[in-house]
């Protein structure tokens, strides 16, 4: 269909966007809603009260930007009453070439008396250009609640109203693709009534549960979205179940070389979910399974386990890290635990020479290496394996799907193991991994004390190393991780080497202190971290490539500088390093000056241990786009569905989607279902294809 006003170039504009059809741009929901049907003119308004006028720009004056004036913007209006009105916007200079006299302008903000002119006004009030000509009147923008959409390019929330209306009154009501049945019994509006309510909702719509996503259409349409994501992650996992795969022997042979690799006895919780993982491998289906567990849990024990049981059925095992710090740490765990066994373990990454790498591509090839671990490395096309049996995915939401399935392609229908060290509540764990099945690991061994935390401004550093010292007289051990990353020692930053030095040598001149950090060869880091474990080195000094993967039962302290720096969950991964031995042990945060979002942050680590809880606490503070990084992780691309705020509907999508394709009204609904799938799941979502 072709809307008048989208020209070629507004057309780009919108494809950006990822608008591309009618339908997309019906999907495109406002962010929020303004109640302007309080219309008054000028000469009508009071003070403290929220309303609309409809004047000209009669003068503009930008200040020069002092202190005092803080860029500030004026402008002067006046309408058919003849008062004036004056519109004030404290860093508003650029507003000098929007705002120009004898233009038509709706103001919509909060009336204030200015004792300094005498004169009504309003601060910083939303506004929007009148033109009289094709882009629609008035009527759309102003008297009514109104929708406000984000831009896309130079097509601004006005525009989107116009070519909203113009798309609503031109078509014919669409189909509703929703089952009826599903429809009916949750007591949703019509897709045609809920999208028209959408964009234009009615003058007695009540603009709280409008801003709160909460209006009958919204719900309506919220739901829709999840309906069908759901349905298609239910068909994507029920189509993997039935593609053949490797049906593991489990056993007395692979369960005696489990017993003789084992450190110490596994908790209850690592036992139940090797048997979900263990049934699986069973299975003639390719596992697709993903492993939760907090700090400490021991997933990658659990890792190891299953390698065991493809290594033992003449496969082998390849272990994929989004890094090479993690994928070294993964190395040496897994090269100490399988020594025993005689089992050789390989490391393939990119900062190895290409005769280092060609040589052990052709070992991996020639099945020497029954477990190859690596990064973005082992995905490179010349990597063959001469039977992939396991493929264990480490922090998944750092690769995008479609390396997960090159991974896969290495093998002839692996079975996949996806560990995350970051825990995700199990609404969202659902939906971002929607086709693996979830174990989780709810227990930490026994014998573990809570750890304890506390926060400490910068200028108290003196009382945190009086007490690191006595825990290290003590016999104990500790780490201190400063924020430097690569190239961050440009910006103002401790530089960990300057300060290994002056602990060394002015803090602690009677105590080992070791240095570990990302740019140290393999061989210079794993000489530290050995150091560190067999208790010759006291004091780690360390950047954060100690977040993951370390385990040293006698560290008891963890004193994490500038900690405002950090995330929340890579907090909880550097506490998670302490509290593995039986004493006590300390987690001391240091910061400067915070901002409100940093005193939450160091806030939910002082009273939380959960690694749940904070995980949830992180998606709310960074939103889910920034938590699981959108564009790598495969995350929906909704349009009006939120996993955050809308978790309940999405729980009800699910089950409603489940109970649908479990049982249809007929095969004529699920045909129809299946098709709108179909064309819409991939252009849509991004992720998959279907049936």
């Amino acid at each position: 269909m072709y809307v008048k006003g989208v020209g070629p170039a507004r057309a780009e504009m919108l494809q950006a966007k990822g608008l591309s059809t009618v339908e997309d741009l019906l999907a495109y929901a406002p962010f929020r809603y303004e109640d302007r049907s309080n219309v008054k003119t000028i000469e009508e308004l009071a003070p403290g009260e929220m309303a609309t006028v409809i004047a000209e720009v009669r003068t503009t004056r930008a200040s020069a930007f002092h202190r005092r004036a803080l860029g500030l913007f004026e402008a002067t209006f006046r309408d058919s009453s003849r008062a004036i009105l004056l519109g004030k916007w404290f860093h508003g200079s650029y507003l000098a070439n929007v705002l120009a006299p004898g233009m038509r302008v709706a103001l919509y903000g909060k009336v204030e008396f200015d004792s300094f002119t005498g004169e009504l006004s309003m601060l910083h009030p939303e506004f929007e250009i009148l033109a009289d000509d094709e882009e629609g009147d008035a009527s759309l923008h102003t008297g009514r609640v109104t929708p406000i959409y984000e831009a896309a390019g130079k097509v601004n929330t006005r525009l989107f109203r116009v070519l909203m209306h113009r798309v609503l009154e031109g078509i014919p009501p669409l189909d509703d693709p929703l089952p009826r049945a599903v429809r009916e019994r949750l007591k949703l509006p019509d897709r045609w009534s809920a999208l028209r309510q959408l964009h234009f909702p009615p003058a007695d719509a009540d603009l709280r549960l409008l801003n709160g996503f909460r209006s009958q259409a919204q719900i309506r349409m919220i739901f829709e979205e999840f309906f069908w994501l759901e349905c298609g992650l239910t068909l994507k996992r029920s189509k993997a179940r039935l593609a053949a795969g490797i049906a593991f022997e489990l056993n007395d042979r692979v369960r005696e070389r489990i017993k003789a690799m084992l450190p110490f006895k596994p908790t209850a919780a690592q036992k139940r979910v090797l048997g979900e993982i263990a049934r699986d491998m069973a299975a003639p289906h390719p596992m697709n399974r993903l492993l939760q567990g907090d700090v400490g849990s021991g997933k990658t024990l659990v890792a190891a386990e299953a390698a065991i049981i493809a290594v033992e059925n003449g496969c082998q095992a390849a272990v994929l890290a989004p890094t090479e710090i993690l994928a070294s740490q993964h190395y040496y765990y897994f090269r100490n635990l399988f020594q025993k066994l005689g089992y050789v373990v390989a490391l393939l990454v990119g900062s190895q020479s290409q005769r280092e790498k060609t040589q052990l591509k052709k070992l991996v090839a020639a099945g020497l290496v029954q477990v190859a671990v690596g990064t973005h490395a082992l995905l490179e096309e010349d990597v063959e394996f001469q039977r992939l049996g396991l493929a264990i995915i480490d922090e998944q939401h750092r690769f995008v799907v479609m390396q997960r399935l090159h991974m896969i392609e290495k093998g002839t229908q692996p079975d996949v193991l996806v560990m995350t060290a970051t825990p995700i509540p199990r609404t969202l764990a659902l939906t971002l991994y929607g086709d693996l099945d979830v174990s989780v690991i709810d227990e930490l061994p026994p014998g573990r004390r809570p750890i304890k935390t506390k926060h400490v401004t910068e200028e108290r550093i003196e009382q945190v190393w009086s007490s690191l010292k006595r825990e290290v007289d003590a016999g104990r051990q500790a780490y201190v991780v400063y924020p430097v990353i690569e190239e961050s020692e440009t910006q103002a930053m401790k530089a960990a080497e300057k300060m290994y030095l002056h602990l060394k040598d002015i803090v602690f001149p009677g105590c080992r202190v070791g240095l570990l950090h990302g740019r140290l060869s393999s061989e210079d880091k794993e000489a530290a971290m050995e150091s560190f474990k067999r208790g010759e080195t006291q004091i780690l000094v360390s950047t954060t490539v100690i977040e993951v993967g370390v385990d040293v039962p006698n560290a008891t302290v963890m004193v994490v500088e500038q900690a405002e720096r950090f995330g929340l969950s890579q907090l909880h991964q550097l506490r998670g390093r302490v509290g593995r031995g039986a004493e006590q042990s300390y987690c001391v945060l240091v910061t400067g000056k915070l901002n409100d979002a940093g005193r939450e942050r160091i806030r939910t680590m002082v009273d939380s241990n959960d690694g749940f809880y904070i995980a949830e606490m992180d998606l709310k503070l960074r939103g889910p786009g920034e938590f699981f990084g959108t564009k790598q992780s495969g995350l929906p691309a909704l349009r009006i569905g939120n996993i955050l705020r809308d978790q309940e509907l999405l729980e009800l999508a699910r089950h409603e989607a489940e109970a649908f394709l479990a049982h249809p009204a007929g095969d004529e609904e699920l045909r129809r279902a299946v098709t709108y799938l179909r064309t819409n799941w991939q252009r849509r979502y991004g992720l998959v294809t279907v049936g």
